[in-house]
């Protein structure tokens, strides 16, 4: 699959001032990469919320499309929250991390049950009365403030592909480069402003990175686009 990350080399330290900055420069190569490969479809932009919002924004203003959301929460160990064994979004779409830690049948499903609630809610609450923009014949870029395992982003496209869109896009301004072969599967093209080694986490490569609160993010929605 196409993958651009042209603007910093792997072995860079990159820092971005916040999440805005970030989705400027992030709009800037989303734009590049449309007049490089010629687009005809229409755009939809789906942040993974809370903290691809702030992200996400700047790209669907400069591109005047529309900003949505797509959730997606993890799937974690009973016994350890920070452990992901997959990942599921809020219409339901699953994926599961091979070959992770064994646990009871009974167990998986309380997992999945317990994330797929969490997803639906954070959805319902964060769109309220907006409409649903079904992405059929466009094409659907997904954005978040980064990416770590890809779980995430990975079952937010696999639930987008269903709805048949032209092409699934994904762009962030950073990710761990072993993860590009498995985020380059899960889409028709990946934009990624940097791919830094050490990783470690996507926090490092924000001067500033705070918890986005759910009042922050849904007010992307409902003052979008006039929200700076």
């Amino acid at each position: 699959m196409p993958f651009s990350f042209p603007f910093r080399s792997p072995g860079a330290m990159v820092c971005f001032a916040n999440r805005q900055e970030a989705g400027a420069q992030l709009a800037e190569a989303v734009i590049e990469t449309i007049r490089a490969v010629g687009v005809d479809q229409p755009l939809v932009v789906y942040a993974l919320p809370k903290g691809g919002l702030p992200v996400a924004a700047p790209i669907a203003r400069q591109l005047n499309c529309p900003l949505r959301i797509q959730v997606a929460k993890k799937i974690t160990q009973p016994d350890n929250p920070e452990l992901a064994i997959g990942a599921v979004t809020a219409d339901g779409e699953v994926i599961w991390v091979p070959n992770a830690m064994p646990i009871t049948e009974l167990e998986r499903k309380a997992a999945f049950q317990r994330a797929y609630i969490q997803a639906k809610a954070q959805q319902a609450y964060l769109l309220g009365d907006l409409e649903a923009e079904h992405p059929t014949g466009a094409i659907a870029l997904l954005v978040d403030d980064g990416i770590a395992t890809g779980m995430t982003m990975a079952v937010a496209a696999q639930s987008l592909r269903r709805q048949k869109p032209a092409q699934v896009w994904i762009g962030v301004p950073v990710a761990p480069l072993p993860v590009m072969p498995f985020l380059q599967a899960c889409c028709d093209r990946a934009i990624v402003l940097a791919t830094p080694d050490p990783f470690y986490s996507v926090s490092r490569f924000y001067e500033d990175f705070p918890q986005v609160e759910i009042e922050e993010a849904k007010s992307y929605l409902q003052h979008f686009p006039e929200k700076e």
